[in-house]
């Protein structure tokens, strides 16, 4: 249907799996105006696919019965209007999460996973944030290490931030220089924790992550597109999500 091989092993499954989820969350967060403006209520029935290869689209659904894949949520787009966004971006998001797990276990099913298989699988599934705690931000995103920095009374304008504990910057966060021992430990400890807000991943050295000025979210630097070099010119960081919701008030 997609031009794409079918998996059938369950790492391959999984890697469809992580696919199509990044293409959704994508599409909630760093998209998220294109994906508003696609969604027009006057339109007919509405489904957001997403795809192996990271990619989405906003499209009716298909018309062969039964369908080669499971459907997602039909008519996303009507509800958009009648309920503040925040609620209607989640609400979407619990029925990407649904579908996505409808279609790795149908292709377990198609495929003949036995128990251990189809357990392995949900194990895998169930290692990644959904894509509902991403675009709620309801999974940990070093928020303790947020708070403490706005609880100081060093300055909250944003800049370049490294992993010492000294920093008085909240904004920016890149990989910390490799001689740090002392206090290292305990903020690894909680950069561990840290996911994008774009695409759901873990917290990788050497890494240059963003932080949110409006909603503390972290972010990786690729992601929304923002350069080591450009955040040094940023005085107040808004990420997507945050800067459309300024724009349409």
């Amino acid at each position: 249907m997609e031009g794409i091989p079918i998996p059938r092993t369950v790492e391959e499954v999984f890697n469809d799996f992580k696919g199509r989820r990044a293409g959704l969350i994508k599409a909630l967060t760093v998209d998220v105006e294109k994906f508003y403006q696609q969604c027009d209520p006057e339109k007919e029935n509405l489904c957001l696919y997403g795809f192996p290869n990271e990619t989405w689209e906003v499209n009716l659904p298909v018309e062969e019965v039964p369908p080669e894949l499971p459907e997602p949520a039909l008519g996303i787009n009507f509800a958009r209007d009648g309920m503040q966004e925040k609620d209607w971006l989640s609400l979407v998001a619990v029925h990407s999460d649904s579908w996505l797990l409808s279609v790795a276990f149908y292709f377990g099913a198609r495929f003949g996973f036995g128990k251990n298989e189809r357990k392995r699988l949900f194990q895998m599934i169930n290692d990644v944030p959904t894509v509902f705690e991403v675009v709620t931000g309801a999974v940990k995103q070093v928020k303790d290490q947020a708070a403490s920095q706005n609880n100081s009374s060093k300055s909250k304008s944003s800049g370049r931030m490294s992993r010492q504990p000294d920093s008085e910057h909240k904004g920016f966060k890149i990989s910390a220089p490799k001689d740090e021992e002392e206090s290292g430990e305990e903020e690894d400890d909680d950069e561990q924790g840290a996911i994008c807000g774009a695409c759901g991943e873990s917290y990788g050295a050497d890494e240059f992550w963003i932080c949110c000025d409006v909603c503390e979210r972290w972010f990786h630097g690729k992601c929304v597109k923002i350069t080591p070099a450009k955040a040094e010119h940023i005085k107040q960081y808004k990420c997507p999500t945050c800067s459309n919701k300024r724009a349409r008030v």
